[in-house]
């Protein structure tokens, strides 16, 4: 498949006025002014717009099932405040109908996954929008495990009357699930070096990666203290970490800056509920990084419907982020938090062949998607 005659905003620091992009076994093969090839499918996008697949960093798509009510509500496991093991694969329906409207809207990766009732709620993946088989759809089966600190977990468990129901004790059972994973990893290599039998516990074998600098937490923290309160446990245990929502990150942003962490920052289109989204602001992405954070948008679908990601952006760049910048929160900044940037979030040879054409700017309402691209495939035609 070649795309020519397209405004080809690539993400690696190229952009191409007039561009082609080659496309062969799903993947992207060349990005040039002009390419010239005969007896395959060409697309003349006459000037329209071309990005990379859109990527939203933080979601519960699939697993808050839209039209369903109890039953395709597989968020939350709200009996234990310590679920690691949970994985977002399991809990994940690629027949949810807002899969469709995300590939509409050009979104082709999300990274979705457990809620925040549990202070530990368990393993996030990243997965292509397009699919019947969960299994196919994978990018990384998982890309971090999610924490909650603040009002979720302390309000699902005064309900329980069970602990946690303090900011302290939801700091205190976060250190005290490290402390033993961190006691596990020790017996196990101990065992192994002497040959004897070790007994896996799922609960811990799923913190290994964590404890090992494989894979972030996913920290769920809107207020400033509770930032802090993540960053401080990152630092005592010597972890990767993504600061999720990071709602006053502004208010603490050379902090933030400090850390070297980055931000996935959202759901700012949303109704301020409760009293730590009291300081919300489109400013925050904008501020955070002024100062040199590297942030994405999310939608935490379905808090803000998953086709407004690129509107969440839009927004942003009201509030001073340029167009690039505005469209890195959505493609290649994401991409990089997530730790999937080897296959998505550019246009460059070697990546997967995720596009999107769009006939304006995809952060105007009125703008409307022409072809969205999964794996080389059109999964989505305008006409």
């Amino acid at each position: 498949m070649l795309i020519k005659n397209g405004k080809i905003f690539t993400m690696t620091g190229k952009n191409y006025e007039n561009g082609c992009i080659l496309i062969k076994d799903g993947k992207i093969v060349k990005v040039a002014e002009c390419i010239d090839i005969e007896d395959d499918i060409i697309i003349d996008v006459k000037g329209a717009y071309v990005t990379p697949g859109m990527i939203d960093a933080h979601c519960h798509i699939g697993i808050i099932e839209e039209n369903m009510g109890f039953e395709g509500m597989d968020v939350n496991e709200a009996v234990d405040p310590i679920t690691p093991h949970l994985r977002a694969i399991d809990g994940i329906n690629p027949f949810d109908g807002s899969f469709k409207k995300a590939i509409k809207a050009g979104i082709t990766t999300v990274v979705t996954g457990p809620g925040s009732a549990n202070v530990i709620g368990g393993h996030f993946a990243a997965i292509k929008t397009h699919g019947i088989c969960i299994d196919d759809m994978i990018i990384k089966e998982s890309v971090a495990i999610k924490i909650a600190l603040g009002e979720n977990p302390k309000r699902i468990y005064k309900g329980k009357n069970k602990s946690p129901m303090t900011r302290m004790a939801t700091a205190a059972l976060l250190r005290e699930a490290l402390i033993e994973a961190e006691n596990y990893l020790n017996k196990k290599k101990k065992s192994q070096q002497l040959g004897e039998y070790f007994e896996k516990k799922i609960k811990y074998e799923s913190l290994i990666p964590v404890i090992e600098k494989k894979i972030p937490l996913k920290a769920h923290v809107h207020r400033a203290d509770d930032i802090l309160t993540a960053l401080r446990i990152a630092r005592e245990f010597d972890l990767k970490i993504t600061l999720d929502h990071c709602t006053e990150g502004h208010l603490i942003s050379e902090h933030i800056r400090k850390s070297s962490y980055p931000a996935i920052v959202g759901p700012t289109m949303s109704f301020s509920s409760k009293i730590e989204l009291s300081n919300k602001s489109f400013e925050t992405s904008v501020k955070l990084m002024k100062k040199g954070v590297k942030v994405a948008i999310m939608t935490d679908h379905p808090v803000i419907q998953i086709e407004y990601l690129p509107l969440c952006a839009a927004y942003a760049m009201k509030e001073g982020l340029t167009f690039e910048e505005a469209l890195s929160t959505i493609t290649i900044n994401a991409a990089e938090i997530i730790g999937i940037d080897d296959r998505v979030g550019s246009i460059e040879a070697g990546k997967d062949a995720d596009i999107v054409v769009f006939n304006g700017s995809p952060f105007d309402i009125l703008t409307n998607t022409l072809y969205t691209i999964v794996n080389g495939e059109i999964v989505y035609n305008y006409n």
